[in-house]
């Protein structure tokens, strides 16, 4: 079986900001990408960017979510988490936290007290997983994955991070509610890079910084290259030093109606939701 072809490239329309402490460019969103991208819905990359020092509270305040997980990666700076069913923490480069919002929770972002106090780079992305229908009301759950959790493998030239699903034996920490593919890449010399994705997978691969090659197409910083899900595993030509980020998944093939932080099977669960939340069922935070 031939490897699987690029679909088509998809590039930000612009950058915005999320509350005052998070410069991101949607890289995918489920308005316009949730059936070809399943079981993702939505990347936002965040900087990379200075901050100066401050005792302000910078980033985004209460808000809720249900149906679907978020999943932040941080890759320069620290973020803080707390949430309606008492789980929070404070992740810093390396880290990970993969909240599943799923009947719904409240949360707060901000960036972590201490790196705030001294300022610096800040660098991160947050991707949104879908859950299968059977699943989008299941009982909110917090991983928090500390850097050194997480295994990391030699593999093509790259030096790859397996957060979540599994890549040359190693076996990432995040639990999933599908089948699901994570990888942290880092390119350590140019070349030829291949990457397991089984037929009908899912297969993104993202560029946050350098470029790769595939056929006649250059994939630059800040772009998604997604592959066609007929073909077995992806080939690309990576420059050196470029971070990429691959994401890989069993489609889900349901319905996805999505209004702001609510994405639901139909429009009838997200007038639900907002009854809900307006009603307080989804918790507070004290």
């Amino acid at each position: 079986m031939s490897t699987k072809s690029l679909g088509r490239v998809l590039t930000s329309p612009g950058g915005h900001w999320v509350g005052d402490g998070f410069p991101v460019r949607s890289l995918f969103n489920y308005m316009e990408h949730a059936q070809e991208l399943s079981p993702f819905l939505l990347l936002d990359y965040g900087g990379p960017a200075e901050f100066p020092p401050t005792s302000e509270r910078l980033g985004v305040g209460p808000h809720p979510h249900r149906g679907f997980e978020t999943v932040t990666i941080v890759f320069d700076g620290e973020v803080e988490h707390r949430d309606s069913s008492g789980a929070g923490g404070r992740i810093g480069p390396g880290d990970v936290q993969w909240m599943t919002a799923g009947r719904g929770v409240v949360h707060e972002e901000f960036h972590g007290r201490e790196f705030a106090r001294r300022g610096g780079p800040f660098e991160m992305a947050q991707l949104w997983v879908n859950l299968p229908r059977k699943d989008k009301l299941t009982a909110p759950r917090y991983q928090e994955i500390h850097a050194a959790q997480i295994p990391s493998v030699e593999h093509g030239g790259a030096r790859v991070r397996v957060i979540a699903g599994e890549l040359d034996g190693a076996r990432g920490p995040a639990l999933t509610f599908s089948p699901l593919d994570v990888w942290d890449l880092r390119v350590e010399r140019a070349g030829s890079l291949e990457l397991p994705s089984p037929d009908g997978h899912t297969a993104a691969l993202v560029v946050l910084s350098g470029e790769v090659r595939i056929g006649a197409a250059t994939v630059r910083e800040a772009q998604v290259a997604r592959f066609e899900r007929r073909g077995a595993g992806l080939r690309v030509e990576a420059s050196a030093g470029a971070h990429l980020l691959f994401l890989g998944g069993q489609p889900l093939d349901e319905p996805v109606v999505g209004r702001g932080p609510f994405v639901m099977n139909t429009e009838a669960e997200i007038w639900q939701a907002i009854a809900d939340f307006q009603a307080g069922r989804m918790g507070a935070l004290s």
